[in-house]
């Protein structure tokens, strides 16, 4: 059974920064593809950051190109997401999720879903 546990939001002031975790399991020796979307109210969901399960494919959101940084530790199963410079824009949900196929992720459809975490950037 697949499992994604995300941790590490908070509230900062603008400038500041946040490093998101997202601890997984259940994938076996299985390829996956991870991101991290996020959603604000009112808005619909983004996809922030996705990264394929050889780290040749990394794709951002233009908007946090430059101060977003996704990486995945195998070793430790943990997807992190680094955010610099944030932004009041930034503040949303922000959600960690998996498919065993690159495209599904891509497309913002992927299989598995962490909780959430909220992230809320003052002005």
């Amino acid at each position: 059974q697949v499992q994604l546990v995300e941790s590490g939001g908070g509230s900062v002031e603008t400038g500041g920064s946040l490093t998101l975790s997202c601890v997984y399991s259940g994938f076996g020796h299985s390829p996956y593809s991870m991101g991290w979307f996020r959603q604000a109210p009112g808005k619909e969901r983004e996809r922030v950051a996705l990264i394929g399960p050889t780290w040749t494919n990394i794709v951002y959101l233009d908007a946090v190109k430059g101060r977003f940084t996704i990486s995945d530790d195998k070793a430790e199963n943990t997807l992190y997401l680094e955010m610099n410079s944030l932004k009041p824009e930034d503040t949303a949900m922000y959600y960690c999720a998996a498919d065993r196929t690159w495209a599904m992720v891509e497309r913002g459809r992927p299989t598995y879903w962490g909780q959430g975490t909220q992230v809320i950037v003052s002005s």
